[in-house]
Order: C-alpha cells, then structure tokens, then sequence
C-alpha cells in the first residue's frame, strides 16, 4: 500500500503530538516532519518533499497563509491542507487564495481531518462544513 507522506505545521507541540497520533493511527499515512512554524515548514517540505502539509493558519514568524503561498508557487505538487481555530470568514479565503487544497478548523473529527487527507491527495478540495 503507497503510504501518504505528511508535513504537520503548528506552533503548539502538543497539537503537533496530537496530530501525529492520531494520522499515525491510519495505516495508509506517514508523518514525515513537524514544522513549528511557517519558515520551518518551508524548509522541510524542500527537504522531506511531503505529499499534505497540514498547516496552522496562525503561527509566530511567518503565517500559514505566506508560508502555503510559498510552497504551492514553489511545489505546485505539495498539497496544503489548512487548519485553524477560525471557522469562516477573510482567514478561509486567504488560505484558498495562498494555493491551500482545502481547510479544516481544529474541533473536526479525527474521521474529518483523515478523509480531508485523502480526498486532497487525489487532488480534490475539501472545505470543512
């Protein structure tokens, strides 16, 4: 089975830790780097070459939105999916604008965040509802 590689950028490790947990449950994914912020997570997905960056949209240094519009201009093959505690508004279409494949705010379901995976994988979109 062809293993889905995945970046997660946040600026909170224990959301990082949380997150590898429970994607590492899923048989089918690999969690190849964590980001602490947008910067960094620039760097590694040039070193790592992920197939999802799961990206916070607010991180000190440099934002997800720059860094997303980084690396999708750079690797239009990378795949961003957003995640943030902000549930609509300017903040969803600044991720989608930046290149993002889809969006997710942090009170989803581990089912949610997996499928949206999945789906961004084979290059469709996913919008939390």
């Amino acid at each position: 089975m062809k293993r889905i590689r995945i970046l997660l950028a946040d600026d909170h490790e224990l959301m990082r830790k949380g997150l590898r947990t429970l994607l590492e449950n899923e048989p089918d994914f690999e969690v190849v780097a964590e980001a602490q912020n947008g910067r960094q997570a620039i760097d590694l997905v040039r070193e790592h070459l992920p197939q999802i960056v799961v990206m916070d949209v607010t991180m000190p240094d440099m934002s997800g939105i720059i860094a997303t519009n980084q690396i999708t201009a750079e690797l239009p093959a990378v795949k961003v999916l957003g995640l943030s505690m902000h549930p609509a508004g300017n903040i969803v279409g600044e991720m989608l604008k930046a290149g993002a494949a889809g969006y997710l705010t942090k009170n989803c379901a581990a089912e949610e965040l997996a499928n949206a995976i999945r789906l961004i994988s084979q290059g469709k979109i996913y919008l939390s509802p």
